[in-house]
């Protein structure tokens, strides 16, 4: 995934679907200056990762 996109999923009022790693993941923030994004692993608040950008998957609609 590329930066802007993570950025749209981000702002994106619907939710759309964003594994890392085949895990399901909320994206939490973007850092779009060093291609970073701080992600919620699983349903836990406390499980968060922050990693390259291009290590997101968007799932099929």
């Amino acid at each position: 995934m590329d930066v802007k996109r993570a950025q749209d999923i981000y702002k994106s009022k619907e939710t759309i679907a964003v594994h890392l790693d085949g895990e399901p993941v909320w994206i939490e923030h973007v850092d779009a200056d060093n291609g970073m994004a701080t992600v919620q692993v699983g349903s836990r608040p406390t499980n968060t990762h922050t990693i390259a950008v291009d290590r997101l998957e968007e799932q099929a609609r």
